[in-house]
């Protein structure tokens, strides 16, 4: 017969004296933006976004404030067109499932009305 061993006991963790109070120190620090992708849209090093450009009702205004944004930044490390073009997929991929029907199919179209002003159909 195979004799069964007991299993060992579970071992607590050490915890090193300072973790307590480095928890507590927490709330004095400044908040952080709530999302990452909320960041990259507001301080980007590629582009100066106009405030709401995303909830514009006309896909012509938002392609033609996306170029004046791209056309104006001296940051930028790629051209006008693709640095417009990336904020806008950017913005559409990271919205995901909680962007709305109608403002998906609106941002769509001013991806391809962002072609057309930057002449590239």
């Amino acid at each position: 017969m195979v004799e069964r061993r007991k299993p060992a006991p579970a071992r607590k963790t050490a915890i090193r004296k300072g973790a307590r109070n480095n928890q507590r120190k927490t709330t004095a620090r400044k908040a952080a933006p709530k999302r990452w992708s909320q960041r990259v849209t507001q301080q980007s090093d590629a582009l100066d976004l106009k405030h709401g450009v995303f909830t514009l009702r006309d896909p012509k205004r938002i392609a033609a404030s996306l170029k004046r944004s791209a056309e104006r930044s001296s940051r930028r490390k790629a051209s006008a067109y693709r640095s417009a073009l990336s904020m806008l997929t950017f913005y559409i991929n990271r919205a995901g499932k909680t962007l709305p029907k109608t403002q998906r199919e609106r941002l769509e179209r001013a991806k391809g009305e962002l072609k057309r002003v930057f002449h590239r159909e």
